[in-house]
């Protein structure tokens, strides 16, 4: 299949070739074409949007939901596109989709949270878009799976795929309290180190699920080094056919962006160099005693191992660990770290202990 028609002229560079920060902003769905169209010239006007994009087929939970306004609504992206200069892109997420993409000439296409979490669909969509130059961008699956979110970029990059990156939008959590959708912070940035080269879109509004949050999130991505933002706008947010509550006016999202510090990756001049040389030796220092107490206590629990093997006593003591947990949680209060930090870190080194109790029980 080939990109032949309109949307293919308003290629500029490519996603991999903007200048950070890359963003993306359009309604969470096409409702209009008075609406597409409206956004998009209100979204050009901020000089600060690099693509816009507009949900055309929405994957909804329940039947009856607004399930997007289908087809007709890529003319209408694609004539936005035309009107205003900005590169279009939308979500697939089946072949008839990407069928209907390329046929109007699309040549940046995203694919969704509930379809990443399905290696077969992700296949089928990679093998049709086998032979184009099509951009793909990947959003992360709804649960936390880094290993499904990379089997996802990979199966794009396998058939031949050059320009394939990711967007962040969150995952579900019945732990998130604040956010709509739980950052984990933690999982983006592991792909990142798997994919060094990919661009990082961080969506903000799905994350959060409310406008008020936008900027919070906006500036945690870019004090985060990503790559760009992906942030829903509509000319009426709160009578919005879809997801009102995240999505900002055009002019919201110019005052949004406006606000943000874009910070630099590497220091500049050689006293700034030297400071945090400094610094950076002094973390290393403290990392290495963190490792030689850790290793220490290990040789701890090895004794409490064999103390255990001799007296046939079980390796897991339930009411000790919700002991230390306790101690070290209250601890952790004081100390100003995160609980949610200290309670990672105290399951790894149990789970550590536990592995070397172990190895003392099952030898000889």
């Amino acid at each position: 299949m080939g990109v032949t028609t309109t949307a293919n002229k308003m290629k500029r560079t490519g996603i991999k070739d903007l200048q950070r920060p890359i963003i993306i902003s359009g309604p969470c769905s096409a409702e209009t074409e008075e609406q597409v169209m409206q956004t998009a010239k209100d979204l050009h006007a901020t000089g600060k949007v690099d693509m816009l994009r507009a949900g055309i087929w929405k994957p909804r939970t329940r039947p009856n939901s607004f399930e997007g306004i289908g087809e007709k609504g890529l003319d209408w992206l694609v004539a936005a596109g035309e009107e205003t200069g900005l590169p279009v892109i939308t979500e697939v997420a089946n072949t008839k989709h990407v069928e209907r993409c390329l046929k109007k000439g699309f040549d940046r296409l995203w694919i969704g949270a509930r379809t990443t979490v399905n290696p077969f669909a992700v296949q089928e969509i990679a093998d049709a878009l086998k032979g184009t130059r099509v951009e793909v961008l990947v959003k992360n699956p709804i649960n936390p799976d880094l290993n499904l979110w990379i089997g996802a970029i990979e199966r794009f990059q396998n058939v031949g795929l050059d320009d394939v990156h990711a967007i962040h939008r969150g995952f579900s959590s019945v732990m998130s309290r604040k956010y709509r959708n739980d950052p984990m912070w933690e999982i983006p940035i592991a792909l990142k180190r798997t994919f060094p080269e990919i661009k990082m879109i961080c969506d903000p509004s799905h994350i959060t699920g409310k406008r008020d949050l936008i900027f919070d999130v906006s500036q945690k991505a870019m004090d985060l080094i990503y790559d760009g933002l992906m942030i829903e706008s509509h000319p009426d947010p709160d009578n919005a056919w879809s997801d009102a509550a995240q999505q900002v006016t055009p002019l919201k999202l110019k005052e949004i962006l406006d606000r943000l510090i874009i910070r630099k990756e590497f220091p500049e001049g050689v006293k700034v160099a030297e400071d945090l040389s400094d610094l950076r030796l002094k973390i290393n220092d403290i990392d290495y005693e963190l490792i030689r107490l850790i290793a220490q206590r290990m040789v701890v629990a090895e004794e409490i191992g064999q103390y255990k093997k001799e007296h046939n006593i079980t390796i897991l003591q339930p009411n000790r660990w919700a002991e230390i947990k306790r101690l070290q949680l209250e601890n952790a209060e004081r100390q100003g770290l995160s609980s949610k930090f200290v309670s990672k870190f105290l399951e790894a080194i149990h789970q550590e202990s536990i592995r070397h109790q172990t190895a003392i029980m099952n030898k000889g």
